[in-house]
Order: C-alpha cells, then structure tokens, then sequence
C-alpha cells in the first residue's frame, strides 16, 4: 500500500486501531501527522504535551483499548515524559507519536532546532516500548509494533520517533499478519485444594482482574468470599454488589477479616504502598496470587501458590474446584461492607453529601475521573460507587495536576455519557491552560473544583506533625471570573444542602460547567485526611 506521506499511514494505522480522536500540540516537526489525523479524524489541541498523554491515557481506559498522542520532539517529547510514567505505572494503552529532527541530523549533537540529547533514551525509560523510524518502508511495521507492545499484558505506553523528513515522505506500507498474543495459563493443582476446603476466604482484585469480570463476578458468587479491591480494581465486580467491600484493605474491620481469612486469593494486584500501609497490613498465609506479569509474584508478599497466568483464564480454571464458604463468613462480609462504608460516610461531613448527589445524579457507566485531592485520596476512590472498571479514571502513580486531562479525554472516548472530574484547586493550577481546551472542545464534563487554597493533604501534614507551614498555602484565582474568561458555565456549593441541586444541574448540561466547591464555607470533614505516608520518629 502506497501513502502520499507519514499523515495519510498514521491515520490508517489508527483507523486499524479503532481511535477516532488524537490529542497533541501541533509543532514544525509533527506537522503532517497533525494536517492528517485534523483532516480525517478528531484532532484535539490540547494545551500541554502532558495532557496530551494524559488524555489518550484516559480515551483509552474509558474505551477499554488504546489512545494516541501525538508531541513535538525534544522539549515537546520531555513535557511529555511524566505523563508517560503515569500509563507506564499503570499498564494503560498509548501510542505516543512524537517527532523528531531530520534523519541525517541525528545525533550530530549540532543544535538543531528542537533537538535533544538520546531522546530515545529518554523515551524507553518512561515507555514499555520505543522505537525510532528509520525509514519510509519501515513506519507502517515501527507503528503496528507499537501498539502491539502497548495493548500486550501487563501493558503500558508505546513510543515512537518520527524524523520529519520521513513524515514528509511518500510510504511504503506492506501490512503482515500480527503474531497472535499467547498468555500463559498457570498451572492451578497446588491451589485448588486450598480453595476446595476454605470456609473463610477473602478475593483482592487489582487493575489485572479488569479484564476478567464474568470469571471473576462468577467466582465470587461461588465461594461467598469477600471481594477487596486495589484502585485499579474497582468495578471489576460492581460495586452495589453485597460481597464487594471494594478499596478498604486497610481499615481496621478489614484488617480483622485478614487476620481470620483462612484463603487469600490475590488477582492482578501490585499491592501499592498507599493501599497496605507502606506494607504493614498483614495477609494470611494461605495466599494464592494470579497474575500475568511474572515477577510480581511474591514481590510484595509471600505467597503459598504462585500462578502466572492469564486472570480470565486462570479464574475459570479455579471456578470449577470452588466451594461455599462458611454462611456466618459471608454474612460478616456483608456487615463489614455496610460498617466500612458508613464510617467513611460519617467521617467525611459536609463533603458526603457531595458524594451521594453525584451517584444519584451520574447513570451507571458515567466516566469518573479523579486528580490526586483529598476528595479522591479519602472518599472518591472509595465510597463514591464503580459499577465497570471503564468508569474509575485516576492517576495511579500519585502525581497531581493529571485529572483534567483525563477527564477531557475519557470525555471525548464517549461523548453519549457524563464525565466528572474531581479536581483541587492545586492540582487543576498545574494544568489551567486544559480549561481553554475544555471551553474549545465542549465535552459533557462536569468540573469539579474543591477550593480550599492550597495542597490540602500535605498542609494537614504539616498541620499534624510540623510546628509551621511549607509551601502548601496557595493563591487561587476567583473561579467565578475564570470561568466567565473562559466561556465556562458556572455553580458554587457552598452549603451540603446545595449539592443535590447544583449537581443535578451541572451533570444534566449537554457541555462543560465548572462547579467550585468552596471548601471554606462548606466546612471541614469531621477527621482531616493525611494520606498513609509514614513520617520517621512519629
């Protein structure tokens, strides 16, 4: 197949991959991808090259497949390189497309305009998979490959440069047949007799259990066991399910179901340090992990059955050696789910109401995207309910300022449903140039901004363990005039007893509003939320 230049085989490539909409920023060195994917697709000018990633990171988890991003080279393909950590942290699908000088240039050291020292280099380390287009023969199978490595299990950002020439020139492109994925399927003899005799077992999901839903929901159903969740986890079974505590391992009615488990059937879960109290909490002994990454077996925690395997696979290899727990076990597990949940409800004041009128307002398979603020940090990754795993939108990795993007993308993926985006002020000022792309764009999104002016989890830190405050309080714009600056719908919650009505407004908007939670006249949560940070000599 003959292509008139790089623009026309990318966005055949794309088309092969199901993507309908590309975010980026336009540069001299990406210039006919952009002019192509602008004329044939949804090209989104978004603000910042990390958004851009962001926002493909995002497209693609709402879609349950890949995203693209496309970035200028050198500093364009450096701002890009957090974002890149963050899918990498995460596992999730990007193809990030990125410049590069002319091909005779590379290398040379010179100067060029743009240029930067190993940018390859650069990009393999914050990528799955990198690779440089050597040729116009060559950029067809370079792209393919791509993306193969970043829909592969465990996943993750793919990049590719391109030498600006070589977008320019006429392609050859000669498509072959992709080698078909074989996951492995782990051996299960030494677990199933631990799963044949628990009376008390306890599943834990992580972002590797998404892709396994029936097999895992199937399971549940058949032992009566507890389902736990990492994160990444939520929504592989729903969450109004009465077996699914959800993301709480560390809560002290929790923790006591731990210690009585006589089974612990870990899937697709790393375990993070936020999520087990820097690796305090305490796993029973009879642990069983399923996972399709190899060296994440006994990583974290021992195991006494290791099984590298796929998750869907594997889990319906176990389905048929399941028995049902104990009924009292079960029954404590639906106690356990209801205490952990009005605890948290209780703990967080003013602010429950917020998150009851959002899932009264938001239908099922509404996108909830959340940057990292202590609303996501205490109740939006927990409380607020996940109903499929293509809802529960969040940087994994922990950096601030990532939400927005996310959001625009996750947004943009399905347009048919409301997304919200649960933002802080600090977070949303990293990023404030993405409300332009969002008053560009109009998305169906609801902005979501708690303001109480400046890092609210590090200052209640400091607060708690320092005898002064450092760089945590922040000067924040009048949201009100800003959002009138940029053309944007909107509403204040002041007050509990506002929430149901403005949410219910803002989320039936056919477009974009920006809703400032004023934290100040809202009022505080009962019990100021520090993350799990250990802090040496407290």
């Amino acid at each position: 197949m003959k292509y008139a230049d790089g623009g026309a085989l990318l966005v055949a490539v794309l088309k092969e991959l199901g993507i309908d909409t590309v975010f980026g920023i336009v540069s001299v060195h990406n210039l006919p991808l952009v002019e192509a994917v602008d004329r044939e697709l949804r090209f989104v000018p978004v603000r910042h090259e990390a958004s851009a990633v962001n926002a493909a990171d995002a497209y693609g988890r709402a879609r349950g497949s890949i995203g693209c991003a496309l970035t200028s080279t050198g500093t364009g393909a450096g701002n890009a390189a957090g974002s890149l950590i963050e899918a990498l942290a995460s596992g999730t699908s990007v193809l990030h497309v990125t410049g590069q000088v002319e091909s005779r240039f590379l290398g040379s050291g010179r100067g060029f305009i743009h240029e930067t020292k190993d940018q390859l280099g650069m990009l393999t380390a914050v990528s799955a998979h990198a690779a440089t287009v050597g040729s116009a023969d060559e950029a067809g199978r370079v792209l393919r490959e791509a993306a193969r490595a970043a829909l592969a299990s465990p996943g993750g950002p793919a990049s590719v440069e391109w030498p600006i020439d070589l977008q320019y020139t006429a392609q050859t492109d000669a498509v072959s047949e992709a080698p078909a994925d074989v996951l492995p399927v782990a051996d299960i003899a030494g677990a199933t007799e631990l799963l044949r005799t628990a009376e008390r077992p306890l599943i834990w999901a992580g972002g590797g259990a998404t892709d396994a839903r029936t097999e895992l929901a199937a399971l549940v159903e058949a032992t009566g066991a507890g389902l736990l969740t990492s994160n990444s986890g939520r929504g592989a079974v729903p969450e109004d399910h009465p077996q699914v505590i959800g993301n709480f391992a560390t809560t002290p009615a929790v923790r006591a179901l731990l210690a009585d488990a006589d089974l612990l059937l870990t899937v697709g879960t790393h375990f993070r340090s936020n999520e087990t109290a820097d690796y305090g909490l305490e796993l029973p002994a009879a642990h069983v992990q399923i996972d399709v990454e190899a060296a994440a077996l006994g990583r974290v925690y021992p195991v006494a059955h290791a099984l590298h395997g796929d998750a869907a696979a594997t889990l319906a290899a176990l389905l048929p050696h399941a028995r049902q727990a104990d009924p009292e076990w079960t029954r404590r597990v639906g106690r356990v789910r209801t205490e952990v949940r009005a605890t948290l409800h209780d703990n967080i004041g003013p602010q429950a109401a917020i998150c009851d009128a959002l899932r009264a307002a938001l239908p099922r398979d509404a996108v909830v995207a959340r940057d990292v603020t202590i609303p996501s940090s205490s109740w939006g990754n927990r409380l607020l309910e996940m109903y499929d795993p293509r809802a529960n939108v969040f940087p994994r990795g922990g950096g601030i300022g990532q939400g927005l993007g996310m959001g625009i993308g996750a947004a943009l993926a399905a347009p048919e449903r409301p997304t919200v985006v649960i933002a802080g002020d600090g977070g949303l000022a990293v990023h404030l140039g993405e409300l332009l792309t969002l008053a560009q764009e109009r998305p169906r999104l609801t902005l979501l901004v708690f303001n109480d002016g400046g890092y609210g989890v590090l200052r209640n830190m400091q607060d708690r363990y320092a005898d002064r405050r450092s760089g945590v309080d922040l000067t924040t714009p009048d949201f009100e005039l800003l959002a009138r600056a940029c053309r944007l719908p909107y509403l204040r919650i002041a007050d509990a007893e506002q929430a149901e009505s403005v949410i219910h407004e803002a989320v039936g908007s056919d477009g974009p509003v920006l809703v400032e939670v004023d934290l100040a006249a809202l009022g505080p949560m009962k019990n100021p939320f520090t993350p799990p940070v250990k802090i040496p000599g407290t």
